[in-house]
């Protein structure tokens, strides 16, 4: 669809200039922007690339000469990638679903289904679930008996949500993404290996064969409003309570939550992070790719972990950390001064012990 310039700028709240009634359809790259392309501009480095391409109207970063830049329109926004956010919500062309309910469709007469709602070809929607206005359902998605998905949310192709979970409004699931698979609950008749080793750190004898007996899922999955859940990404159930997702929450790809965690308010966790069971993480809380939680700890509000970090105890809140355990992130980069010195370190060692054993070196 074709915006004008000023409707663009109007709608994400930012400053119009030049030919504000030019119209663009899409945001391109400065060098792969066409006449009827919004060139994105909220860098001044990539402002070379402008010349490689035919953009006639750019969103520019803050004080930018537009004109100087051969501009006839342009679009400031006091913080550039803040500006992208309503720019790609209002440029986004979907999915194309197509609108209401798709004949193939299959939906038990015990659900609810509320006004405006669209499910794609083949979802499969369970006994008693509520799906709130103007919810999109896409190609392939099961949800379960019992589930509630509040107002306005979206469903990527192929999502699946067990029975019983407790979904917010505004909520939106990227392709693929499972929610209230049973947690990873095990036990053993008599006392496992896995316990001693864990009790006496390792100390015991050789590890002995044992069977394992599963623990059901009798919680589901609770999740807040305004949450977003990656492609991939698997939430377990609570054992006897509800696993739980806290508002405004946002999940990357291939995210496991496992069963019985706590996640607070706005808690943002990037790709293949996982966080071990009955753990409590707080609210405001960024973890980098890759970071590991383990289980039955707690990690508090406001806390940064860089990629890779692995946190194996209770994390006071406010904390930034990094490393395998996870450290204060200033101890951490000293560390890792120290572990590039030991080269030269062991080679003055070497040195000293050379003309230490030298023949008359004592005299």
């Amino acid at each position: 669809m074709a915006y004008t310039i000023q409707e663009i700028a109007d709608a994400i709240g930012a400053d119009a200039f030049g030919e504000t009634t030019l119209t663009v359809d899409r945001v391109m790259e400065p060098a792969a922007a066409g006449p009827d392309d919004l060139a994105l501009l909220t860098n001044p480095k990539f402002a070379d690339g402008l010349a490689q391409g035919q953009a006639r109207a750019a969103m520019v970063w803050p004080g930018a000469d537009w004109q100087e830049l051969g501009l006839k329109a342009a679009i400031e926004s006091p913080r550039g990638r803040y500006g992208m956010s309503g720019l790609s919500s209002l440029m986004d062309p979907g999915q194309h679903y197509g609108e209401g309910i798709h004949a193939s469709a299959v939906i038990d007469p015990t659900a609810e289904i509320g006004d405006g709602v669209t499910i794609a070809p083949l979802a499969v929607i369970g006994p008693r679930a509520k799906i709130g206005a103007n919810c999109v359902i896409g190609p392939h998605c099961m949800i379960g008996a019992d589930v509630t998905l509040g107002e306005g949310g979206y469903l990527r192709e192929t999502v699946s949500i067990g029975a019983r979970a407790t979904i917010g409004a505004r909520v939106f699931i990227q392709p693929g993404a499972r929610i209230a698979s049973d947690g990873f609950s095990f036990v053993t008749p008599e006392k496992s290996g896995v316990e001693e080793a864990r009790e006496s750190l390792g100390e015991q004898g050789e590890l002995k064969s044992q069977s394992w007996a599963r623990i059901h899922s009798l919680g589901s999955v609770t999740i807040g409003d305004d949450v977003e859940i990656g492609a991939n990404t698997c939430i377990d159930c609570g054992t006897i309570r509800d696993t739980v997702i806290g508002n405004g929450v946002k999940l990357d790809n291939l995210v496991h939550i496992a069963h019985n965690v706590v996640i607070g308010d706005n808690t943002l966790l990037a790709g293949q992070c996982g966080i071990a069971g009955s753990t409590v993480i707080g609210k405001n809380v960024v973890m980098g790719g890759q970071c590991g939680v383990t289980d039955n700890t707690t990690v508090g509000d406001n806390v940064v972990a860089g990629g890779a970090t692995k946190m194996m105890s209770k994390v006071p809140a406010g904390r930034v950390v990094l490393g395998s355990p996870a450290v204060k992130m200033e101890t951490h980069l000293e560390m890792y001064k120290g572990l590039r010195r030991l080269p030269r370190l062991i080679n003055d060692v070497a040195d000293l012990q050379k003309s230490i054993s030298k023949p008359g070196s004592n005299d």
